[in-house]
């Protein structure tokens, strides 16, 4: 008989270079598990790739027909899933796919309902690269404003009880949807635990997204949720 079942959420977009080892990385997650894939309206070979015949029955797929954003599909793909718990993961091998595990044995071990698991890239490692930097001061500010005690707010890496949907008002339409979600969560009373994972950042010329002006977002993400919402 399986136990708790996890939804893998996939947004991709644009990523035909690295979109099939990542998936095929998910694909092998030996954990009882849903995949749903939101194709964001990529110009490039991925949606070829991701309607191979050989993935028909590996994972449900949503096809958008323009690039609404990374919040945006997060969105939509929250919309398709059935599991008790979900997380999102990157098609850009920046993330291990295989450190999903770890957190969700770890939610099933701990099996409380008000408690959320995040994979941490700073607490084995600290990189001193512009990225890091920001994300210290980001997370450092999220604890000041939701006296939380997190060490990476930003992870994409995030596993969440499915039955915390309803509580979170989800508006970001790009990177912003990750402090929002944090926010939330701390608002409505959630534990956030985090478990140290591996990440292999990329540069803009691998096809790396986020921008300075990401940041400026949730800078203003975090204060909206803190005093105007």
């Amino acid at each position: 008989m399986p136990g708790k079942l996890l939804s893998i959420i996939i947004p991709v977009y644009n990523e035909e270079k690295v979109v099939a080892a990542s998936l095929q990385s998910v694909l092998d997650l030996e954990i009882n598990k849903e995949i749903v894939v939101v194709n964001d309206g990529s110009t490039d070979a991925t949606g070829r790739i991701l309607s191979d015949p050989r993935y028909q029955h590996a994972f449900k797929l949503i096809t958008q027909p323009t690039n609404k954003g990374k919040g945006v599909a997060i969105k939509r793909g929250l919309e398709e899933i059935r599991g008790d718990y979900f997380i999102v993961c990157d098609a850009d091998l920046e993330y291990d796919p295989v450190d999903i595990i770890k957190l969700f044995l770890e939610a099933e071990k701990e099996d409380d309902s008000n408690s959320a698991f995040y994979g941490s890239r700073f607490l084995n490692k600290k990189p001193l690269v512009f990225h890091y930097f920001v994300n210290k001061f980001l997370t450092g500010f999220t604890n000041f404003l939701f006296k939380s005690h997190l060490t990476d707010m930003e992870t994409c890496f995030k596993l969440i009880p499915s039955a915390a949907l309803p509580k979170l008002n989800l508006s970001g339409g790009r990177f912003e949807i990750e402090p929002e979600i944090t926010a939330q969560l701390l608002k409505n009373g959630y534990k956030i635990k985090e478990l140290p994972i591996s990440y292999f950042r990329r540069g803009y010329r691998e096809g790396k997204k986020i921008k300075a002006k990401d940041g400026i977002l949730a800078l203003k993400t975090l204060i909206r949720e803190r005093f105007f919402r």
